[in-house]
């Protein structure tokens, strides 16, 4: 049921060129928009450049944001049009709907994030001393926490505009409070304990010890562990919250 799942899922994306579009070419556009705010940058010789810290993070919000996006709205899609109705009215377990949805737009985003890091490594010459592997992988967990939490919100949401809407509640948030603009340790104690808990600040850490260290340590292995811990738990949460139609 689950593989079932994820091909037609897949079968609907190749369909739909904004979608693919919006997955596979934004997060690489708007890594160039980053590339271009630093270009004009001067500093030291050996010194590394802005765009090495704030590029190699964008890798990772962005795919996270765009997931999120499209995820929402095509399970939204899929409630108002009546699909999703028809589909639990067969023996379909919920599980088998989100998992082979999160599967199906996790190859997206694998996608996605080759694409990204492609071209943040051989178009922008981004360098750190991990392993462009590591960041790639990183970013593709990043982004099927996009798509688990887009599932998740879909289901409190009754029509695209309000599915938008929780951009700013569930996303905005840890991308303000995951280290990239300030210190997590210079945060006022209460945000800092905030950001302690937010599924992004394990991402950003993980992309931190990656940029730092030429091996993988085991805190990048343990802030990864959380997340798959945490990409899980939003799934199951998701199955157990989701609606056949809006009411």
């Amino acid at each position: 049921m689950m593989r079932a799942t994820t091909a037609r899922v897949l079968d609907q994306l190749r369909h739909d060129h904004r979608s693919v579009a919006l997955m596979l070419v934004v997060p690489a556009l708007l890594l160039t928009a980053v590339y271009f705010l630093y270009e004009n940058e001067t500093v030291p010789p050996g010194a590394p450049r802005t765009f090495d810290r704030v590029g190699l993070m964008m890798l990772a919000i962005f795919p996270f944001v765009v997931m999120f996006l499209v995820t929402s709205i095509t399970m939204l899609r899929e409630r108002t049009s009546g699909t999703l109705e028809r589909l639990l009215s067969t023996p379909i377990h919920k599980a088998d709907l989100l998992f082979g949805y999160g599967l199906a737009f996790s190859i997206m985003a694998a996608l996605q994030s080759l694409v990204a890091t492609g071209v943040a490594y051989w178009v922008f010459g981004l360098e750190i001393k991990g392993s462009p592997g590591l960041v790639v992988m990183i970013a593709v967990v990043n982004a099927v926490l996009g798509v688990a939490l887009g599932l998740l919100c879909s289901a409190f949401a009754r029509t695209e505009f309000q599915a938008v809407q929780f951009m700013p509640v569930v996303v905005v948030p840890q991308i303000l409070l995951c280290g990239l603009f300030v210190a997590r340790d210079r945060m006022n104690g209460l945000l800092e304990a905030v950001s302690n808990v937010l599924p992004l600040t394990f991402s950003v850490n993980a992309l931190k010890e990656i940029a730092g260290h030429t091996e993988a340590t085991e805190l990048l292995w343990q802030d990864t562990g959380i997340m798959a811990v945490i990409v899980l738990a939003v799934l199951v949460l998701a199955s157990l919250t989701l609606r056949r139609r809006n009411p």
